[in-house]
């Protein structure tokens, strides 16, 4: 039988559960996830002696930490930094084509996934070359029901070339669009 493994032993912090990532390595990963997205070139770069792929893995495992707790504390700015204006963008509602056409739907995922008395995990993720393929769940703190969940892939060429497809899988089991006051927590810096 294949043994299971821990999907963070190489990652600056494991997001597998709620409670293992300590208050200043929260505000470190903040930092580096603004300067992964400063980063970003105005073309993705090519693959090749001068970037190769096991560097943009590398980089993909990097920045991974940093998009979570992005996401943790509903920084939406970072979110969004996150994409290339190009973005791909396939899920359920539809495909989105850059990322004005789907900001409108995500920032209402986010406010309901980010929302305070929620702990988004990431029980899996897995790096192959600009792949990061995962799965995450939403859960309440209080009565530890799952408000939403889903597994997700980003092709993702490194820092200099940030995201520029996503294709993902979402289940909201409680509410579908977020209040007023969620989605301006997600939206207000």
């Amino acid at each position: 039988m294949k043994r299971r493994m821990n999907y963070y032993n190489d990652l600056a912090a494991d997001y597998s559960r709620p409670g293992l990532v300590a208050e200043s390595l929260q505000s470190e990963l903040i930092a580096l996830s603004l300067k992964i997205n400063e980063m970003q070139e105005e073309s993705p770069p090519v693959l090749g002696d001068d970037y190769p792929i096991s560097q943009v893995e590398q980089e993909n495992k990097q920045w991974w930490p940093t998009h979570c707790e992005a996401l943790r504390q509903g920084r939406g700015d970072i979110l969004i930094g996150e994409y290339r204006q190009d973005l791909v963008y396939f899920c359920q509602d539809g495909a989105y084509y850059g990322i004005e056409e789907q900001k409108v739907r995500e920032q209402h995922w986010w406010a309901l996934i980010a929302q305070p008395g929620v702990t988004m995990t990431w029980p899996v993720v897995m790096f192959h070359g600009e792949f990061v393929w995962f799965e995450w769940s939403c859960i309440d703190d209080q009565t530890n029901e799952t408000l939403a969940k889903g597994s997700c892939v980003w092709v993702r060429r490194g820092h200099r070339g940030g995201c520029h497809f996503k294709g993902e899988q979402l289940t909201f089991y409680r509410d579908v669009f977020s209040s007023p006051e969620l989605l301006e927590l997600i939206t207000k810096r």
